[in-house]
């Protein structure tokens, strides 16, 4: 069977850069738009040679340790994508979306047709913006900027908590006696330890955490530890997308396993959820759509958020000096703690966004991206580019990662009439740009905020309000400059922009252009492959072709065995796409440099 492949000539910009605008479709469902208007590649083309492994191309595997900015940049553009019904989207649980709300909160979930739905503020960003009434009173979904920071901090925490543990355990058995101590992590307490000559453990005076000592940065009410968890899960209640991912299927089973981004989960001494969806042709949620999430796609996902920007700081003047002074003295910083150190940074990159009126164009902001890479020669074509693994200073985050009870205005009705009382610190890093407050957006203002304060931190609420109003201003002033900003807006080192012409130009305005360091020149050159789900027919596949050259169409269904399928020579250089049809029992395509080839 012979599939005929047609030649679109066009330019080809090596490690071109597609910005994203908060939610995005793609050209395969819109057509071509303005630069930046719509994702270039379709949801199968960014699925590829799927998970696959290092030496895959075009894999996830193979993205994220050769050419980590495209992974970043792929897993950006997946979060804005927006997802129509015949890739998977809904329902919101059932297709009547009936049941009990108080045995599955998700049945109070929207149904969005994008991640930015929810997290789409500022524009182009992982921010902040959805509200779900997954409780009686809302939920305000939160930014996510820096988000693989608090991963990776309370992770470490957990560790070092645990390993405390293990020595008391050893102590009390040596010596024969009862045992206790102060658990501290980062310089957090997190309560008393006691264990007694057996081993059994006493962990009634702990404080913040469970009793199994995992910290948990995510949700208002510390429940979760892994991003990975959450990609999966919101995918499912927030947009009625199954995912099977074999790395939580494992981890749900009692086994170990370590993802593409590098969270160890650890099935033995943790608990997770198993995926909805029990293989990829499992259509957990029957809406007559399979394999809606491929476990590229979360991979893609996981590690964007991972090396997701850190928020940025405004301009600081003597007052807002002030304020973080105050802020100090009244015991704010208590549990609002200022900055931690990640000891194993498992990010390829950091980028830090100032304030800066020289530099700066659209809100006057500048960002200064700086690698945290090595190469590793293995012999293939392009190297590993892998994690330094370096201790990082994480500055003006504010929080202590532990639950708190903060009083009767903080505490949460849930569907059942249960109420939960106690809540994650949240972290302050943003707060001048994310508006209302609180878990539930019940708070106004900052003002209102903090006096809402009560419980644990009635003190401190109390001394804010015994200041005067000039010095609660300065506290205020303060934290306004603690600010998300809109990524493809703000002018870096990567694309800092020009001071003449128009700033509805990316190019005037500039951006935080990952493209800039792309390690793969032009992803069409490699010796391309793509995944498609057996039965369906996929989207063009499209590589870049050289003039004078021949090239061979190939397909396999276990990517170990190769056929060829078509073969053309082409005289000028350009874009060659063909429509794959597995109907001949082929998975996966490929293109090869023919030995006809000049």
């Amino acid at each position: 069977m012979t599939l005929k492949a047609k030649i679109i000539l066009c330019s080809a910009l090596a490690g071109s850069f597609v910005g994203a605008k908060a939610q995005l479709v793609d050209e395969s469902q819109v057509g071509s738009t303005v630069l930046s208007g719509a994702i270039t590649e379709s949801l199968a083309e960014q699925v590829g040679a799927g998970r696959g492994h290092v030496k895959m191309p075009l894999s996830s595997k193979y993205l994220i340790k050769r050419d980590p900015a495209r992974a970043v940049r792929r897993g950006r553009q997946l979060f804005q994508r927006k997802f129509t019904a015949t890739q998977g989207l809904g329902p919101r649980v059932t297709a009547d979306s009936v049941g009990d709300i108080t045995a599955n909160p998700a049945l109070g979930a929207g149904i969005s047709d994008s991640c930015a739905g929810c997290h789409g503020r500022p524009k182009g960003a992982a921010g902040f913006g959805g509200v779900v009434t997954t409780r009686p009173d809302s939920r305000d979904a939160p930014h996510l900027f820096g988000l693989g920071l608090q991963e990776m901090i309370a992770d470490e925490m957990t560790w070092s908590l645990r390993s405390q543990q293990a020595k008391l355990v050893e102590q009390a058995s040596q010596t024969g006696t009862s045992v206790s101590a102060v658990l501290t992590a980062k310089g957090v307490h997190f309560g008393t330890l006691s264990v007694d000559s057996n081993g059994n453990l006493d962990t009634s005076q702990l404080e913040g955490l469970d009793a199994d000592l995992r910290v948990k940065p995510f949700f208002a009410q510390g429940s979760s530890f892994s991003m990975r968890d959450f990609i999966v899960g919101a995918f499912k209640d927030e947009m009625g997308l199954q995912a099977y991912d074999p790395d939580l299927a494992t981890a749900a089973a009692g086994g170990i396993v370590t993802t593409p981004s590098g969270m160890i989960l650890d099935g033995q001494v943790d608990s997770f959820a198993a995926p909805a969806a029990l293989g990829p042709s499992h259509d957990q949620d029957a809406d007559g759509v399979v394999d809606e999430v491929d476990p590229a796609l979360v991979d893609f996902m996981e590690f964007y958020l991972l090396n997701y920007f850190k928020p940025g700081i405004g301009k600081q003047t003597a007052r807002t000096e002030e304020g973080l002074v105050k802020m100090n003295q009244i015991g704010c910083t208590s549990c609002h703690v200022q900055n931690f150190t990640v000891d194993f940074d498992r990010r390829l990159a950091d980028v830090e966004t100032v304030f800066d009126p020289v530099n700066g164009k659209l809100n006057r902001l500048y960002a200064t991206a700086t690698t945290r890479w090595m190469m590793v020669e293995d012999g293939e074509e392009y190297p590993l580019t892998l994690p330094q693994g370096k201790s990082f200073e994480v500055e003006n985050i504010f929080t202590d990662f532990k639950r708190h009870d903060l009083g009767d205005a903080f505490h949460e009705r849930h569907f059942d009439g249960a109420v939960a009382t106690q809540m994650i610190t949240e972290p302050l890093w943003g707060v001048g740009s994310t508006a209302p407050y609180g878990h539930d957006g019940r708070s106004i203002n900052l003002t209102e905020v903090i006096l809402r304060h009560g419980g644990e931190a009635q003190e401190q609420a109390d001394a804010f309000a015994a200041l005067s109003d000039d010095e609660q201003r300065k506290v205020i002033e303060f934290l306004q400059t603690l600010i998300l900003f809109p990524p493809d807006d703000t002018a870096s080192n990567l694309n800092p922009g020009s001071d003449e012409g128009s700033l509805q130009d990316p190019a005037i305005h500039g951006n935080i252009n990952l493209g800039a360091i792309f390690q793969i020149p032009d992803l069409g050159q490699l010796p391309s492959t793509l995944k498609i789900s057996p039965g369906k027919r996929g989207p063009n596949f499209k590589w870049y072709g050289s003039g004078g050259n021949t090239y061979e169409l190939q397909g396999s269904r276990d990517f170990k065995t190769w056929k060829e399928i078509d073969k053309m020579k082409i005289s000028t250089g350009g874009v060659l796409q063909f429509k794959p049809n597995t109907k001949n029992g082929h998975q996966y395509y490929r293109v090869r440099h023919s030995r006809e080839s000049k």
